[in-house]
């Protein structure tokens, strides 16, 4: 396996459990959509914890000619469409949508990772992974070269951009040093489509382009659709997850070990670099999660944070008070001793309670 792998299994396990803190007044409303490292599910629950529906999918059942990893287990990621349809992603397996009743509707047979984005028209940006042997960077040992794969709603392929190959043939390329000298170099972690009012609002980042992150690097970059890197930033941050455009201009990311080995969320401005907001965690609990976790930002102004690694979700103000938080109740590892491993909480708006019960 020459991915770094993503275990289903997070820190040690408390008797908490559930949505402990629910500010009403100050929390966005909305309902939210979770993965995680217990089952090959995505969870839909309100905003006090009460289940809304449920996709499950086992990976042998969804690929029946494929070996099963340690990551496939579980859904890595997932996606919720307008119609209760559910994209999910098998690290290292597959994509498939289901329909509301978990029904396959189709499958996307490819070593797919972290990370899915539907656009607006429906067309699907994930990331893919090729092994193969480049002594340019390694004579004998194989590296995993990174792609932006684009696939049609139907789950068909209709392209792939190499990022290594965008790099290597940029301004840019001096940023991958140092440079793991074989297996995942890159290991992509994030896709985000600049549309719908986003692209051209910072310089460098152009409608169409695509966001991405390249933890083993450090880097956060732009590659547009014709494998140019548009622009690219290293440093600041360790190992960072899910860097997202804002409409303010500026880019929320979570920083997994930049804050003296403890995590943080970042809002920094694209191009000074400057930063303008930070969360750390409470002063008693410093937010700590080495390998996974994402933030969102609210239309309230509050973000969403998921420290994956201690199976937990915030809402946090722009002042750091916590107005919402959920810890997971699904356990992994021996015995159960452990907390599975959060992957992302997402809010929803509150329609979306609607899109598994229409129809």
């Amino acid at each position: 396996m020459l991915s770094l792998p993503y275990t289903g299994a997070g820190g040690q396990a408390t008797t908490a459990a559930g949505v402990l803190v629910h500010d009403s007044e100050r929390a966005f409303p909305g309902v939210n959509l979770y993965t995680s490292g217990h089952a090959p599910e995505a969870l839909l629950f309100d905003m006090d914890g009460h289940p809304l529906h449920r996709w499950r999918m086992p990976f042998e059942q969804a690929f029946p000619d494929k070996r099963a990893t340690v990551e496939t287990p579980f859904f890595r990621r997932a996606q919720l469409l307008a119609d209760g349809a559910l994209l999910a992603l098998y690290q290292g397996g597959g994509l498939v949508k289901l329909d509301r009743d978990s029904r396959i509707l189709w499958s996307f047979d490819a070593g797919l990772y972290n990370d899915l984005h539907v656009a607006a028209d429906g067309r699907i940006y994930a990331i893919a992974k090729e092994a193969r042997t480049i002594p340019s960077i390694h004579p004998t040992a194989p590296v995993l070269e990174d792609s932006i794969v684009v696939l049609d709603p139907s789950g068909r392929l209709e392209q792939r951009i190499s990022l290594l190959e965008a790099f290597l043939g940029s301004e840019h390329a001096d940023l991958l040093r140092p440079m793991p000298p074989s297996g995942d170099i890159f290991h992509t972690n994030t896709v985000q489509l600049l549309e719908g009012g986003l692209g051209n609002r910072v310089a460098g980042f152009p409608a169409g382009g695509v966001v991405i992150s390249l933890r083993e690097v450090d880097i956060v970059a732009v590659v547009d659709l014709e494998g140019r890197v548009r622009w690219a930033r290293r440093g600041g941050w360790d190992a960072q997850h899910q860097p997202e455009l804002l409409p303010n201009g500026r880019l929320l990311l979570f920083d997994n070990r930049g804050a003296g080995g403890n995590s943080r969320v970042l809002e920094l401005d694209p191009v000074g670099g400057e930063i303008v907001w930070s969360y750390q965690g409470e002063a008693d609990r410093p937010l700590s999660s080495p390998e996974a976790g994402s933030a969102q930002r609210l239309d309230n102004g509050n973000t969403l944070i998921t420290e994956s690694e201690a199976g937990r979700a915030i809402e946090v103000t722009a002042g750091g008070e916590i107005v919402w938080e959920f810890l997971s109740p699904h356990r992994a590892g021996p015995g159960g001793r452990l907390v599975a491993t959060l992957f992302e909480v997402l809010r929803l708006p509150l329609e979306a309670a609607s899109f598994v019960t229409a129809g």
